[in-house]
């Protein structure tokens, strides 16, 4: 069935979603400040929005992907934002990456404004959007996140309810302390392999079915050993994300030091200009003096 669907934000993942969602039939009205993203949607089928207020207005759901609760906040509530053209009982679907707490507050603003809310953050980044792949960790009321599933089943194999409004950012973050840890473990294993002489491009099929298999390893030891950076995701996206991780664990007592290392790891990849880049850049961490330059 197809659905009206408003699209806030249409970024490297936001334009993924409209992609698929174009792709399948979906009526899909796009707003960006960026006019050059929504063209490239407009290309494949969605309408244009003059503002985020003129998407929702067209619209029966409303999904927002964005950097920062900042940024959503202004999207939705701001002037020409979403709330000031959505009809009552309109859902906001954000698939933003953002704080649990933040979240909270958002929601209710939308509650007050007679709006519906549902976080669900995502993983599987722009390739698993494009072919209707990703896992959903959805929070929000029962009905509401249901509702939800009628647009996110065109962009997603898996969907799972966590909870209430926050349970799916929540969620999320440990996805990403679980993806921060895996990217650097994988990373860390292929530099030894190359200094030790081992075939690292060999060593995914070797340890294939083993307990030390995972999707990590299957897609990026031989994105490290070939030195191919082509961006699917940023490290500073992923600092963004660690940071979060470890200031939910500072309120919640609980002790993380290697995501704290990890996070450490991100920020001085960040600090030395390859925030921009992809996770597979992480083997440019192990450089050293006696190390083959990889850039």
């Amino acid at each position: 069935m197809s659905e009206k669907v408003a699209l806030i934000g249409a970024g490297a993942m936001g334009g993924a979603i409209g992609t698929r969602l174009a792709e399948t039939g979906n009526q899909l009205c796009v707003f960006d400040l960026d006019t050059e993203k929504v063209d490239a949607l407009v290309k494949k089928g969605a309408e244009a929005a003059a503002s985020a207020a003129e998407a929702a207005g067209r619209s029966d759901y409303v999904i927002t992907s964005l950097n920062s609760p900042r940024i959503v906040e202004l999207a939705v509530f701001g002037e020409n934002g979403v709330a000031a053209g959505a009809r009552p009982g309109t859902l906001i679907i954000d698939m933003s990456s953002i704080d649990p707490d933040a979240t909270k507050d958002l929601a209710k603003k939308a509650e007050d404004a007679g709006l519906r809310w549902v976080d669900s953050p995502l993983s599987g980044g722009a390739p698993k959007a494009l072919i209707g792949e990703l896992t959903l960790m959805a929070g929000g009321a029962a009905g509401d996140v249901a509702d939800a599933h009628n647009v996110l089943k065109h962009v997603s194999s898996n969907y799972t309810h966590m909870g209430p409004v926050g349970a799916g950012q929540t969620t999320k973050l440990i996805n990403q302390v679980l993806c921060g840890l895996g990217f650097l473990a994988v990373a860390e294993a292929t530099q030894l392999a190359l200094d030790a002489g081992v075939d690292a491009a060999k060593i995914p099929t070797a340890l294939k079915g083993g307990r030390a298999d995972s999707a990590l390893l299957q897609e990026y030891m031989p994105r490290y050993v070939a030195r191919d950076y082509r961006r699917t995701g940023r490290i500073d996206n992923m600092v963004k994300d660690l940071n979060g991780a470890l200031d939910l664990a500072r309120r919640s007592n609980t002790a993380m030091p290697l995501t704290a290392l990890c996070a450490e790891v991100h920020r001085m990849l960040t600090a030395a200009g390859l925030g921009g880049e992809d996770e597979a850049a992480l083997m440019e961490f192990f450089k050293g003096p006696n190390k083959e330059q990889f850039k």
